[in-house]
């Protein structure tokens, strides 16, 4: 009969069960044509179905015994092979067509529903007066079958039925349980070109799988009965169809979306997620692609490749990123400063200086407030500066771990992409920077320090590594770490003593105290000024290096780049050379002393190197007179010595004397001022006022008086504030000019009266504005320090010796003398009338030690001072009365420096 009717010709699209295909015929200028067909004269069993949510009393069947044996044994026979069918009849009202098909083996056909009638997995109809040729053979391979007990004719046949889980309850937990598990699986059903659903086996799991990392065209909606699609997206459905539908495969499930699985899908011929790329039909998803386990560099290229050969999607692609100049594309260079946690600062091989962005990196952010809003880091109601390295969280900790990773190292750098200016920002060269293979960027985020940054769909600007940032977010979300924990964020509550003298000053003890202190260096200002971080003491410094002459160097205006004031000569080159040293470094400092500004003064150390010494060494500093003093100054006079004889730098033009007989100065300086002594204070420190002044002084006292007793002030109409001036009512009932140190509260206000020295605490009653008439004239008052004396170290004695100095000179003329100065102090000897210097009338009393000073042009005063020390060590009166307490000192009595 078969022989009698027309052969068609066609492909194996589908088998839908033990007795029904899908065949897919050749093509005519469109899409090719589509027809089921049934097996004729046989039945197979039936299988299972899911119920059907949109139809109300849809309910789950279950397999027939061996129905899905029967549907594979057509599948792994048939789908995607060329066959030959008839067509037998056609139902009438339904149209549905029987018939046979033939697989050609050689020059044979094979007829399939013998075949399948023979491994009795379908039962063969009977019917009909007479039955046909065909279907008498069909009941005698049915009656072998039958005694062979071959499939549903055999005695276990009810084993054969399948246990279908048609949904997976809890994705999550599925995709957890079975992480890096590869499924073997057969593809059921194309939704799309990037989604389909599938069997996986054995256990016979149905799951709707989303290809990870890539999104084809697909349907947008249905209007009536026709569908909506994006363009090429029936290419695209096709394209997958043909390759996948029914196909053996092995499944990776990577991650989850709503109810569906996000996967890849593993094929003997290949990836289909990288083929659809290729050939234009898809895009990579970076939502997606940040779950892909591997591949993602394929990916990328398979879309790359797409995009320049303007493939389908692609045909109206224009790259949206600027091309770097391969010559500029990869360099490798020295990390000389991290930038908060988004920036490098790199040199070069030729020396130049680049600032680097991490592609594609978000450095931390400020937390945003429980009402929607997000803090701003703006000069509040204590006038701070804004400090994002310490307010924002997680800042410091990611600056922390590139400084200690990356600071003086080398590393490649692959530029990326080049931001163009906006909102406000410069041009931005952004690259992926590695180290020893190491991804900057990605170890960053993977600590949960920084995120990946969100780029548009057609953005082409963003890092070349960019699917390992996403994976490394992932890691760092699912870890909990950094950013995505769910703990408190660290605060850092860091003191800024820099321009705050008065707290300077308190600290001042604690870090003389400590001896050398650990610390980080956060800017260079100049080769000898830098501003230091203190961990332990958890504050900001302005730190001086102690001991040399620094030359200045230039600075800039950082928006036009002008040069705004000239440096001394070998100023930049002196900058330079404290950044390389120890920007950015863990150094040591040993505070010595503080200046008016409250800046700290001292010695700093990096990696055992004395930056004081190593700047005079290259000849980029000389040594200051005042450390002679310390233990460095033969270091340091040898480092100069050293610089001169090589002619380095400042000492280029230097030239040895020959045969000329250098003349110290010898002879002391006198230069007397009268002055008036008003207060005391610690450390053998006064207030005095110049006599040549006091006319004016008077005659300003007088106005004050005159103003605010004509024009009294309105009580309660002075609000004081730190660091004004004002007038403060004295016990004596008059009006003096004072400053606000601190106001701790309306009762106890701290005031300095500035043309006096002295200090009081007062009610806000006794306070009023000062006329501004009265502000132009400078304060009178003027600090001094006694020079060549110190006190002793018992608290009782110091006392002793500060009474006796307070009694000796104050509110006294004396004539002054500046001896010296050192950290802005000016250093004196006072002088009555009849030519007695106080200072030597302590030393005579044995109240205080004389000073040892190496300067030749003050020994011969030095000389006065120690015989009359040496006199008063003989009389034994006050310090030296149980004899020498200075032999103590001795190295055999213990004593050490």
């Amino acid at each position: 009969m078969a022989q009698t009717l027309q052969m068609n010709r066609g492909i194996v699209k589908q088998v839908l069960s033990g007795d029904s295909v899908v065949i897919r015929g050749q093509p005519r200028g469109g899409p090719p044509p589509e027809r089921q067909l049934c097996l004729s004269n046989v039945n197979a069993p039936k299988l299972a179905r899911r119920p059907n949510p949109n139809v109300e009393a849809s309910v789950e069947t279950r397999d027939e015994p061996f129905a899905w044996e029967a549907r594979e044994f057509l599948r792994k026979k048939l789908i995607g092979k060329e066959v030959l069918f008839s067509v037998e009849y056609k139902v009438p009202g339904t149209g549905r067509e029987y018939g046979c098909i033939y697989l050609q083996k050689g020059e044979d056909l094979e007829n399939v529903t013998e075949a399948i009638v023979s491994e009795g997995l379908v039962e063969v109809r009977r019917g009909g007066i007479k039955p046909s040729d065909d279907q008498t053979k069909l009941i005698d391979l049915e009656e072998m079958a039958k005694t062979m007990a071959k499939g549903k004719w055999g005695a276990n046949a009810s084993d054969h039925i399948r246990d279908i889980t048609w949904t997976v309850e809890n994705p999550r937990h599925f995709l957890d349980a079975n992480s890096g598990k590869e499924f073997n699986a057969v593809i059921e059903h194309v939704r799309d070109g990037c989604t389909a659903r599938a069997f996986l086996l054995p256990e016979f799991y149905h799951v709707t799988v989303m290809f990870t990392g890539i999104k084809c065209p697909m349907m947008i909606r249905r209007d009536a009965d026709k569908e909506i699609s994006e363009p090429f997206a029936d290419e695209a459905k096709f394209f997958t169809e043909s390759r996948l539908l029914q196909r053996e495969v092995k499944i990776v499930l990577e991650g989850v979306s709503n109810q569906n699985f996000l996967g890849s899908i593993i094929h003997p011929a290949g990836n289909i997620a990288e083929l659809l790329l290729r050939e234009g039909f898809g895009r990579c998803v970076d939502w997606s692609m940040a779950v892909l386990t591997k591949g993602h560099d394929k990916l990328r290229a398979a879309e790359k490749f797409a995009r320049e050969k303007r493939l389908r999607i692609w045909k109206d692609y224009v790259p949206s990123a600027p091309t770097v100049p391969i010559q500029n594309k990869e360099f490798t260079g020295k990390v000389v400063e991290c930038v908060n946690a988004d920036a490098l600062v790199i040199r070069n091989a030729d020396g130049a200086q680049r600032k680097i962005h991490f592609s594609s990196l978000r450095p931390p952010r400020l937390i945003p407030r429980e009402d929607g809003t997000q803090d701003t880091i703006t000069n509040g109601k204590d006038n701070k500066k804004p400090r994002p390295l310490y307010d924002v969280p997680y800042m410091f900790e990611a600056r922390e771990f590139l400084r200690k990773k990356l600071i003086g190292k080398k590393v490649n750098v692959k530029v990326d992409y080049i931001k163009p200016p906006s909102d406000g920002f410069p041009e931005r060269t952004c690259a992926t920077v590695t180290i020893s293979g190491i991804n900057v960027a990605e170890a960053l985020i993977s600590k949960g320090f920084a995120t990946a940054l969100r780029h548009k769909q057609d953005d082409d600007q963003r890092s070349s590594c960019y699917d390992d940032l996403l994976a490394a977010e992932t890691r760092a979300i699912k870890n909990g770490k950094g950013l995505h924990s769910k703990k408190e964020a660290p605060i850092h509550r860091v003191a800024d003593l820099s321009g705050d003298a008065t707290k300077a000053r308190q600290f001042l003890p604690f870090l003389q105290r400590a001896g050398r202190s650990s610390g980080i260096v956060e800017f260079v200002a100049s080769g000898s000024r830098i501003r230091l971080y203190l961990p332990k003491e958890t504050c900001l410094i302005t730190f001086l290096i102690g001991g040399i002459t620094c030359p200045r160097a230039g600075r800039l205006v950082t928006s036009q780049g002008v040069i705004a004031t000239e440096g001394d000569p070998h100023g930049d080159e002196a900058l330079s050379f404290t950044k390389d040293l120890c920007l950015q470094r863990e150094v040591e400092v040993q505070v010595e002393a503080i200046d008016k500004a409250g800046n700290f003064i001292g010695w700093l150390f990096v990696d055992n190197t004395n930056l004081s010494v190593a700047l005079v060494e290259a000849g980029l500093s000389q040594v200051h007179f005042t450390a002679e003093r310390s233990s460095y100054y033969p270091q340091l006079i040898q480092a100069e010595e050293k610089a001169k004889s090589q002619k380095l730098k400042l000492w280029t033009s230097y030239e040895e004397p020959k045969n000329v007989v250098v003349v110290e100065e010898t002879e002391r300086k006198c230069n007397y001022k009268k002055v008036i002594v008003t207060e005391t204070s610690q450390n053998l420190s006064f207030w005095a006022q110049h006599v040549d002044s006091g006319g004016q002084l008077e005659k300003l006292m007088d106005d004050l008086h005159t103003e605010l007793s004509s024009n009294p002030p309105l009580p309660g109409s002075y609000t004081a504030r730190k660091g004004d001036l004002c007038a403060a009512l004295f016990v004596d009932n008059n009006w003096y000019r004072a400053r606000v140190e601190s106001v701790a509260s309306p009762k106890e206000i701290h005031v300095f009266y500035i043309d006096y020295g002295n200090r009081e605490v007062l009610p806000l009653s006794k306070l009023c504005p000062l006329p501004s008439a009265f502000h132009s004239f400078p304060p009178q008052a003027h600090e001094y320090s006694m020079a060549f004396i110190e006190l002793p170290k018992d608290v009782e004695q110091v006392a002793d010796a500060l009474d006796s100095f307070r009694n000796l000179i104050i509110n006294r003329q004396f004539m002054l003398n500046v001896e010296y100065k050192s950290s802005g102090q000016d250093f004196v000897t006072l002088v009555q009338e009849n030519g007695d210097d106080v200072a030597k009338s302590l030393v005579t009393e044995g109240l205080v030690t004389v000073e040892k000073r190496k300067e030749k042009r003050l020994q011969k005063l030095m000389e006065e001072y120690n015989r009359a020390q040496d006199g008063a060590r003989k009389a034994r009166v006050n310090l030296w009365r149980y004899g020498d307490f200075t032999d103590d000192d001795a190295k055999e009595f213990g004593y050490s420096t």
